[in-house]
């Protein structure tokens, strides 16, 4: 045989080796795309938006319904104070009291006028019984007799004039028990005794009416926020875990102020150790479209949330997404990353790092 031959034979059997093991290579992969699949089984859930309640985050306070004021009601000094801030009083419970010592030089006038109104009264009744007696034997006219009538009325009027402005000094000065206006808690208490107050004078501020939680709203949000809309009292929750508080508006107020509004929400428990607390809310404001997700479709890594998506038949694609809370803890709402008509798939958390 000649040399061409033996070297066109030699070709043609290497080229036909690296033939079959180009097959036999391509042959061992046809399996990869079902290990795969199987690595990646699991619940599968298709987007589709649904109707969710639109929230709100607002600021809001933790106060009563009404703050009521312990005033003075006559200029004086400030006797004694019996109560501080944090202490619990009844409705109509003295908790302190203003002295007036003018009160006490004028009860004492009134007094030794009222003493000489009765003598001269008493004086009075007995001229009156001796010009009847005079009159009956014919000595006095009955125009004596009218007279000395009439004095004696005039006197006793002068002792019941003496003795109600005694019964007027007494009051004015009962006046100067400082009495808590209602039931609650002592908040501010900062006037000390010794001091010098008017009329009028703020001596005690206590709660007044159940707590509530007052919360401060945007003036935009006035014809979508009404009585009976859902609040969730996201500050009043420590647990991060635990669902936060939730509860209605109970009042609206209608005055707007620096272009914040205030609601009132009533919620049962709420301390008034907290008066004052400043904390976050958020308030339903109507509803709209969104892709919500039970939270076992989203994973977790370094901080990103990733969602693994069904492409093609056999394929996956786990991709970042950005994800907001609902009111339901266990789901969560899709913001960006996935869109409407994509596959999640439920990774197991062990077959997502493989």
């Amino acid at each position: 045989m000649r040399p061409s031959s033996l070297l066109t034979s030699a070709l043609l059997t290497g080229a036909l080796f690296a033939a079959s093991l180009s097959l036999g290579g391509c042959g061992g992969e046809t399996s990869a795309p079902a290990e795969k699949s199987a690595a990646v089984a699991g619940e599968r859930l298709a987007l589709q938006p649904v109707t969710i309640t639109d929230w709100k985050d607002v600021g809001a306070l933790v106060t009563s319904v009404d703050m009521a004021d312990a005033r003075a009601r006559i200029p004086g000094i400030l006797d004694g104070l019996t109560v501080r801030e944090g202490d619990m009083v009844r409705k109509g419970q003295v908790i302190g009291r203003v002295v007036d010592s003018r009160l006490g030089y004028e009860g004492a006038a009134y007094g030794a006028q009222a003493a000489a109104a009765q003598a001269q009264a008493a004086q009075a009744d007995a001229e009156l019984e001796r010009v009847r007696y005079l009159h009956a034997n014919g000595v006095y006219a009955q125009a004596r007799l009218d007279q000395a009538e009439a004095q004696a009325r005039a006197a006793r009027a002068q002792v019941s004039a003496a003795r109600a402005q005694q019964s007027a000094v007494g009051a004015v000065a009962g006046q100067g028990a400082v009495v808590a206006p209602s039931a609650g808690r002592v908040l501010i208490a900062q006037v000390p005794a010794g001091s010098a107050v008017a009329p009028g004078t703020s001596i005690a501020t206590i709660t007044s009416g159940p707590m509530v939680l007052r919360l401060e709203l945007p003036e935009t949000l006035a014809d979508k926020v009404h009585v009976g809309s859902a609040v969730l009292a996201t500050g009043l929750s420590d647990d991060k875990g635990a669902a936060p508080p939730r509860a209605s508006v109970g009042r609206v107020y209608p005055a707007v102020s620096g272009g914040q509004m205030s609601a009132d929400v009533p919620i049962p428990g709420l301390a008034s150790t907290m008066v004052g607390r400043r904390v976050t809310a958020r308030v339903a404001v109507g509803e709209r479209q969104a892709l919500v997700v039970p939270r076992r479709f989203v994973e977790t890594s370094y901080g990103i949330d990733y969602v693994t998506i069904i492409v093609g038949k056999d394929a996956t694609s786990r991709v970042p997404v950005q994800i907001a809370p609902t009111d339901d803890p266990a789901r969560v709402e899709i913001l960006s990353g996935a869109t409407k008509g994509d596959t999640l798939i439920a990774v197991a958390r062990g077959a997502a790092g493989k």
